[in-house]
């Protein structure tokens, strides 16, 4: 490989430092409860943004409503393979703070802003957050205790799911009793704050690679990525076979195969694809892809169906609120922790990460299919969707973990950045798969709202079982006893999944 590594100076091994404690300490759990509520900022950001669209249009008098979505989603998609790779040049704690400012400067713009564009601007720089999933877990590989890191990062990706819970009521409150903008001023406020709690409490990464910026290569696999998700993302709208949808989609294609091209020529790419290529990489890629995208596809399913009256006679729905959508929220929350837990303790204990991505999976699948079996018992409902977050929280806390096997500290970042643009691209695609079904089984339409037949609901949850077989036969395929690819060494022990240079 044409860069080289190193850490402090001399050597790129993590267990030299003497900064770096044995266990557990104060300082480590402040650390780690800052980065997790910092990614509990993430994960609240996308619905409370959804509960807010209706008042936004209004009050700016637009249709584009779906641009404050997608814009979110593209500037983080696009951002995370140039932040990876200096992350893993410069710092990772570094660009993680770098990422948390921007996120909370765009906050700021979206919470003043003066027309609908300026508060697309600012939710498209709050997109900086996305980013921050892998960059923290990559952090913590590098400055926690060897012995806790496996948890350490559990925690930190599935313990997203516990502000699932007090998220609806916080929503309602800020934008019932202060109007949307109080939205962005929470996320400003609450950005500034944990960005100084993670400055506080968390050491920089002594691991830096030594390399240079590959901009062609970021210009072309950025803009490859922007073409596919707005293709994606607006093709129900404009049409799959309008000239925008097609212009998007192919154009994106075209810049992702000039991309690998670029990659594969240059000495130092922006991702080394001898890297990317690998079994244990590629593979842990899809299958991630495959979790978020399921993730995804549930979450927007489960309270669709149970918010349905039951007058309609439809066969599903209960017609519950908002708020009282918690009974079905909250075990599906709790449960997503309690599958990161067992994937730490687990790990902590030389469990394959592999196996444990399998049976998560495999959870996820089982949620899916008794809840397109069964939705018609509302106690029943809620066990079954415990038992999806269980697979779903397995499933989060697998990659990082699966990762940190296969790929050395100096191209964590980069690596995962990666892996992050899968986790970004599949949630895209896979409700879209499963919205072009429901919508050819339509039943009624009723004051602006569209309901779906029983076997449409059905279909779309089989769809959602289906991308979880897929992710848990994606984990099947990893190599059983990975072996980290040699940070000097590109053509390391492993298939690659890749053509060579």
């Amino acid at each position: 490989m044409a860069s080289d590594v190193h850490s402090s100076g001399s050597s790129p091994s993590l267990s030299e430092p003497t900064s770096i404690p044995e266990r557990w300490t104060p300082r480590l759990v402040f650390s780690l409860a800052s980065i997790v509520l910092l990614l509990e900022m993430l994960a609240v950001s996308y619905m409370m943004i959804s509960t807010a669209l209706p008042a936004i249009s209004v009050h700016y008098q637009t249709t584009q409503g779906a641009w404050l979505l997608t814009s979110f989603l593209l500037l983080g998609a696009v951002a995370s393979p140039l932040l990876g790779k200096l992350a893993d040049m410069y710092g990772k704690r570094k660009i993680l703070l770098l990422a948390v400012a921007g996120a909370a400067v765009g906050s700021f713009i979206s919470a003043i802003a003066p027309s609908y564009a300026v508060l697309i601007l600012g939710r498209a720089l709050t997109g900086l957050l996305v980013p921050c999933l892998f960059l923290s877990y990559s952090l913590i590989r590098d400055v926690f205790p060897p012995k806790t890191v496996a948890l350490a990062v559990s925690i930190a990706t599935s313990g997203m799911g516990l502000i699932a819970i007090p998220a609806p009521f916080l929503t309602g409150w800020l934008i019932d009793n202060h109007g949307f903008r109080s939205i962005f001023w929470f996320f400003f406020v609450g950005l500034i704050i944990l960005g100084g709690m993670i400055f506080a409490s968390t050491a920089e990464s002594a691991v830096r690679l030594r390399s240079s910026v590959d901009l062609i290569g970021a210009a072309l696999l950025g803009s490859g990525i922007a073409g596919i998700l707005i293709g994606v993302s607006f093709g129900p709208t404009w049409g799959w076979k309008s000239g925008s949808t097609l212009a998007y989609l192919i154009g994106g294609v075209a810049l992702l195969i000039a991309w690998v091209a670029s990659a594969r020529a240059i000495r130092e790419p922006l991702i080394d694809l001898r890297y990317f290529g690998k079994r244990s990489v590629m593979l842990t890629a899809v299958g991630a892809g495959f979790c978020y995208g399921a993730s995804g596809v549930f979450t927007i399913l489960l309270p669709m169906m149970v918010m349905t009256p039951a007058v309609l006679g439809l066969g599903y729905g209960f017609g519950v609120t908002a708020e009282g959508f918690a009974i079905f929220q909250a075990p599906l929350g709790g449960m997503v922790v309690v599958g990161g837990l067992i994937v730490g303790f687990l790990v902590g204990r030389n469990i394959r990460p592999r196996l444990l991505m399998i049976i998560g999976m495999t959870l996820m699948a089982v949620g899916f299919t008794l809840t397109a079996t069964i939705h018609d018992n509302k106690p029943l409902l809620i066990i079954f969707a415990g038992i999806f977050g269980v697979g779903m929280g397995m499933g989060y806390a697998s990659i990082p973990n699966l990762l940190i096997e296969a790929v050395p500290p100096q191209l964590q970042a980069s690596t995962a950045s990666m892996v992050a643009v899968f986790q970004s691209i599949f949630p895209a695609v896979l409700p879209v798969i499963a919205f072009t079904v429901l919508n050819s089984h339509i039943a009624m339409a009723m004051e602006g709202a569209v309901f779906y037949t029983d076997e449409g609901m059905r279909i779309a949850f089989l769809i959602g079982a289906a991308a979880a077989v897929l992710g848990a036969i994606a984990a099947v395929f990893l190599p059983r006893n990975i072996v980290q690819i040699g940070a000097e060494d590109g053509a390391a022990q492993e298939t690659s999944l890749l053509p060579a240079h």
